[in-house]
């Protein structure tokens, strides 16, 4: 039987009526948010999507030879209409933030609130020269290589030992052929983040940012100074994948944040509507 979809787990909340949709990284999968799923169930449906060649999302058809926005962003609106989500909170890590980007642009009602973690936004010099380097390094370096040489570069501390570790593990489920199609987003990466970073921001927005961080929190704390309608937060003792490196920390700002914003009135959710279930 052909695989239509990406593979996606939820977790249903008989009191709540909202959805958090969780968007992990390049390399990443559902994994990525062990540490958020405690915090979070007690208030919110939850959907976690492993996108396309991530975690179990694997042989999706159509295949493609090359990939683009359009394509990544196509696939998580299929799984959002499968769960008849029309509106809901997404909380984001690193490339993850660049997909969400683009889901917002082209779906902006579906957005009720977005939590950037790790969040990746104008491109500086910084970014620009890391971005560059990689695309250098895969003309000839394997990529299990790659993703572990980067992985130093992006949490090159102790500190950081934990969220490094897992996000390896993780990132060695994709194949070469795959990565290499993940790579050729690059082809419209700059373009996307540009018109991201100067168009209006109709949603309440917080890009939540490790200390650590220190190829992308400039550009970061730039496009929350742009963005009145942004917040920012930086956590000590977190890197770039802060979710990970300081959990309690970042699941305590992400809930202030959506309890903040709520999109539904819960008393106006029929009972008979909700049901307690695990589905992947």
């Amino acid at each position: 039987m052909k695989k239509t979809s990406l593979n996606a787990v939820t977790f249903r909340n008989v009191s709540s009526k909202e959805w958090i949709v969780f968007i992990h990284g390049a390399g990443g999968s559902t994994a990525t948010w062990k540490y958020q799923l405690d915090a979070f169930r007690p208030f919110y449906n939850l959907l976690l999507i492993d996108l396309r060649d991530h975690g179990k999302s694997k042989d999706i058809k159509p295949e493609f030879e090359k990939y683009n926005f359009d394509i990544i962003t196509k696939d998580i609106k299929t799984v959002l209409d499968q769960y008849q989500i029309d509106k809901a909170h997404f909380i984001t890590l690193s490339f993850g933030s660049v997909i969400m980007q683009d889901l917002s642009i082209k779906h902006p009602d579906l957005v009720a609130s977005a939590i950037f973690a790790g969040g990746i936004f104008k491109a500086n010099v910084l970014i620009k020269s890391f971005v560059q380097l990689a695309r250098f390094f895969n003309l000839f370096l394997p990529y299990k290589w790659m993703y572990s040489i980067f992985s130093y570069l992006l949490m090159p501390f102790g500190k950081h030992q934990k969220s490094r570790e897992i996000y390896k593990k993780q990132a060695q489920k994709l194949s070469s052929t795959e990565y290499m199609k993940w790579v050729g987003l690059y082809n419209e990466f700059f373009r996307l983040l540009n018109r991201f970073y100067n168009q209006d921001i109709n949603f309440p927005a917080l890009t939540i940012m490790g200390k650590d961080d220190y190829i992308f929190l400039n550009s970061a704390k730039g496009f929350a100074n742009k963005h009145k309608s942004v917040l920012i937060k930086e956590m000590k003792g977190a890197g770039h994948i802060c979710n990970i490196d300081q959990p309690e920390i970042f699941n305590e700002l992400a809930l202030s944040f959506t309890h903040e914003h709520k999109y539904t009135q819960e008393d106006d959710f029929p009972a008979s509507q909700a049901q307690s279930s695990k589905a992947g």
